[in-house]
């Protein structure tokens, strides 16, 4: 990865190393049970422990986009993100950038005016809602620019890809430009993993996640207990954390500079490992 900064309101935040961001979810169907917290002294705890355990972000969402859920309403959304997402940035203050998993500008502008969060995380890179690019250039807030087609409700039947990882860029460059044009400086990429893609598509695209380095920002990579490990090993979520420390030691490998993980200590561990490797890589056979 390289080395990257961002502004947190105003704070200039430097990140060296492949950092963590832990998953935090007021919904009560996230499709990993263990991921799922609605009550505010659980969610602090929680997100207090990801930042001793070494996360550098948590992500806290309150609308599964898991494939084929249906959305609450926007007004349930900010309910579910009120009652637990004040206590998580209270129980971090500095040690983490708290963002908002959200595809609903009004939703993004509450959370980052009214409760705390400090970026907006957007798995339909503003496809969803019209307004979030304006939203997220208003509120002058990084923004994590998720790839999908479609909504978590159909976007399984969106995967006609002519070459999944030279459309995905094409389409992230597309949107990134347009986010330059409104001002909108930190953004990070995430090219999302199990949206509108398949299980081959999934692999695909982590083997030559490389290239979206030319996009020029910080690669996030969110694979963890995903069907893309289910599936390919025919496992339960709660089974998955092999697999998924070994898909974030491939996406480390290629360039990622963010893991968005359930297992956070696992992740910091897999991230320390990859760092210490990749200081003596320069031999190659």
């Amino acid at each position: 990865m390289k080395p990257f900064t961002i502004n947190l309101k105003g704070r200039l935040v430097s990140y060296d190393t492949p950092s963590v961001m832990g998953i935090i979810n007021a919904t009560p169907d996230s499709f990993y049970s263990c991921s799922r917290v609605d009550i505010p002294s659980e969610a602090a705890v929680r997100a207090s422990a990801m930042a001793a355990a070494g996360a550098r972000f948590v992500d806290v969402g309150a609308c599964s986009t898991r494939p084929g859920s249906v959305a609450p309403s926007a007004e349930e959304e900010y309910e579910r993100l009120r009652n637990v997402l004040p206590a998580v940035k209270d129980a971090v203050g500095d040690r983490c950038a708290v963002s908002v998993d959200t595809y609903r500008a009004e939703v993004a502008r509450q959370a980052v005016e009214e409760l705390g969060a400090d970026i907006v995380n957007d798995i339909s890179g503003g496809l969803l809602d019209d307004d979030m690019f304006d939203t997220v250039a208003a509120l002058g807030v990084p923004y994590i620019l998720g790839h999908m087609r479609g909504t978590p409700e159909d976007m399984a039947l969106h995967t006609d890809y002519k070459d999944v990882t030279a459309d995905v860029l094409a389409e992230l460059g597309e949107r990134l430009g347009r986010l330059s044009m409104l001002g909108v400086a930190d953004v990070i990429i995430d090219p999302c993993f199990g949206f509108a893609k398949t299980l081959e598509q999934n692999y695909e695209l982590l083997a030559q996640l490389g290239l979206l380095q030319l996009l020029g920002r910080p690669v996030l990579a969110g694979m963890s207990r995903k069907s893309m490990a289910t599936k390919l090993l025919g496992i339960t979520a709660e089974d998955s954390l092999a697999a998924t420390v070994a898909l974030g030691a491939l996406a480390l490998d290629r360039g990622a500079a963010i893991l968005r993980v359930h297992d956070v200590e696992a992740a910091v561990h897999t991230a320390a490992v990859y760092a210490a490797t990749a200081r003596h890589a320069s031999f190659q056979p």
